[in-house]
């Protein structure tokens, strides 16, 4: 069977190494056929009485089955190398896809089937390339060559092994389309079970606060025996498979062995030319059953191609053609003209006609209701998706002009939904300046207000915080967020919400001590609430996807226009929760 063309590609990074592992099982194959030649000839001098040669004989047999070991430890051993390059590139290949394709990419999609597919599914990859490939290739060559053979020593026998081994080989490819199905309904089925545990896992909070745990288990034993099924399925289409190899090997085999029989019992063979025949119509179908089940092993990795194909064709993302690097020595000027926007499927413009400019060096606040385009004009800036029209600048350039890698790594980003790893704090404050010394990590947890509670906790910076930074709280995850974006010391800071999750005091503590550390960036700071925002530099004011207004708190203030509006309206609810208090 021609492998899939998302196999092939995969395959390439590793054509060297597979292809050597593929000449080592052509060596391998070698030595059986020497071995069963030899034995033949050993068989043939004990019919006849003769002893003389036996021990060289005898000794040559050990040697080859010494040289088979060593050939197929190196074979293994290549293979393996093959197979996790496959892996490792072919992981790389789609995580730097969806990297560039951006967050909204897999917007449908669900983690657990996302997982199952760059972790199984790449293994059954590797298994399906680095062992049934090499055997598939050894598997076309060493039949036709040995059925030669056979014809030198018996041509009638060819009759009888030629049909069969083409039944063995060609047969099973009859059952390809139908287990093709199974396969992939197999997979969407453990894809299904995969996403629906790692919900649960993530949600079981949830679900206890919910009385949902009933349910949950309910549908996960729904999601079981649906893979249940869809495994038992395919196993009898894939025993039907082996059923019809093994007959056509055993079938094969028989024949041979009663033409070989009458041609002894004729006379019209010696008792070497008998011996051949039966130990080289054996080896005819070696690797054809050697094939077989290094098909089994790797039919996860077919099952698995429509997942890595769809994966690797996700749309979405931004092309990377830029070829200037963001290493600003000062920070950079940030200006929208004219910048319209529309996600796709929608007919209302997010963003319809921005224009702004974000000073070099000071704070600019984006304030407005929600749904006025302040995150969709942060997602443009990182260059997530590309207007529709207009353009946006930094440091004077079209950010397009910039190589991707380069211009994200010059904006530093704090969002209101923050990402921790299960490692020691000062682990994840070091995520973008792996060189930071204590003291830096120190200083930029001051500016993020959780320095003495970083103190404080049992192992201090070196105290491993759990997944998702679970064992913190949601404001303590925010702040330790915040001081790993000023200790990336990037030109360029973004600030989306990143004091949503903590009190109002404490906010403005925080945002005055960011607007210290600030100075010297560029920084664009969103946040409903007004008062975490009076103090930026310059204040631009967003509905609609159109800039309302723009200028500093008392002048928007004096200007009565929605931002003094915005500002009331959160004052009386500032004023309602404290008398509720």
């Amino acid at each position: 069977m021609i492998p899939p063309p998302e196999l092939r590609r995969a395959a390439r990074p590793a054509a060297l190494p597979l292809a050597g592992a593929t000449a080592l099982l052509a060596l391998v194959g070698a030595t059986h056929i020497g071995q069963a030649v030899l034995l033949a000839l050993v068989l043939a001098r004990v019919a006849r009485g003769e002893t003389a040669g036996l021990p060289a004989l005898l000794t040559a047999v050990a040697a080859v089955v010494l040289a088979r070991a060593l050939l197929s430890r190196a074979q293994r051993l290549l293979a393996v190398r093959a197979g996790a390059l496959v892996r490792v590139r072919l992981r790389d290949d789609l995580l730097a896809h969806l990297g560039r394709t951006g967050p909204g990419a897999l917007a449908g999609a669900r983690a657990g089937a996302v997982r199952a597919t760059l972790v199984d599914g790449v293994e059954g990859v590797d298994a399906y390339v680095s062992r049934y490939l090499p055997h598939l290739i050894v598997t076309c060559a060493l039949p036709p060559l040995l059925l030669a053979a056979v014809a030198l020593v018996e041509p009638y026998a060819v009759a009888a092994l030629a049909p069969a081994l083409l039944l063995a080989l060609a047969g099973p490819r009859l059952w390809d389309l139908l287990l093709a199905r199974r396969g992939r309904a197999h997979w969407d089925s453990y894809e299904a079970l995969a996403a629906d545990h790692l919900e649960a896992l993530q949600s079981m909070a949830t679900l206890r606060a919910a009385g949902a745990v009933g349910r949950t288990r309910a549908r996960l034993e729904r999601r079981s025996a649906a893979l249940h099924r869809a495994t038992v399925a395919k196993m009898r289409v894939s025993l039907a498979d082996t059923g019809l190899t093994d007959l056509a090997v055993q079938g094969g085999t028989v024949a041979a062995v009663l033409v070989a029989c009458a041609a002894a019992t004729t006379g019209g063979a010696t008792a070497t030319g008998t011996y051949l025949l039966l130990m080289l119509a054996s080896e005819c179908f070696r690797p054809v059953r050697d094939l077989s089940r290094e098909w089994h092993a790797g039919h996860l990795g077919l099952s698995a191609v429509d997942g890595i194909a769809a994966l690797r064709h996700t749309e979405g993302g931004v092309p990377d053609e830029g070829t200037v690097a963001a290493d600003w020595a000062t920070p950079p000027e940030v200006r929208f003209e004219n910048v319209h926007f529309t996600h796709p499927g929608r007919a209302r413009p997010a963003l319809a006609g921005i224009a702004f400019t974000a000073p070099a060096g000071r704070v600019t606040a984006l304030v407005g209701p929600s749904g006025a385009g302040k995150s969709t004009l942060l997602s443009l800036l990182l260059r997530q998706r590309d207007p529709d029209s207009g353009r946006i600048t930094v440091g004077g350039l079209d950010t397009a002009a910039y190589r991707l890698d380069a211009l994200r790594r010059g904006i530093a980003v704090v969002s209101q939904d923050t990402y921790l790893f299960r490692a020691t704090v000062a682990d994840n404050l070091r995520l973008a300046r792996p060189a930071a010394t204590s003291a830096q990590l120190h200083e930029a947890a001051r500016a993020a207000g959780i320095h003495e509670e970083l103190s404080r906790l049992p192992d201090g910076y070196d105290t491993v915080i759990g997944e998702r930074g679970a064992t913190l709280s949601g404001g303590q995850r925010q702040r330790l967020a915040l001081a790993r974006a000023l200790l990336a010391d990037a030109p360029v800071l973004v600030l989306d919400e990143a004091t949503s999750a903590v009190d109002e005091r404490a906010e403005a503590r925080i945002t005055r001590e960011l607007l210290a550390a600030g100075r010297g960036r560029t920084c664009l700071l969103v946040a409903h609430r007004l008062e975490a925002v009076r103090h930026a530099d310059h204040i631009v004011v967003l509905d609609h996807g159109r800039v309302d207004a723009a200028g500093s708190h008392p002048e928007l203030l004096a200007a009565g226009g929605l931002y003094a509006r915005l500002v009331a309206a959160g004052r009386t609810v500032d004023l309602m929760q404290q008398e509720a208090a």
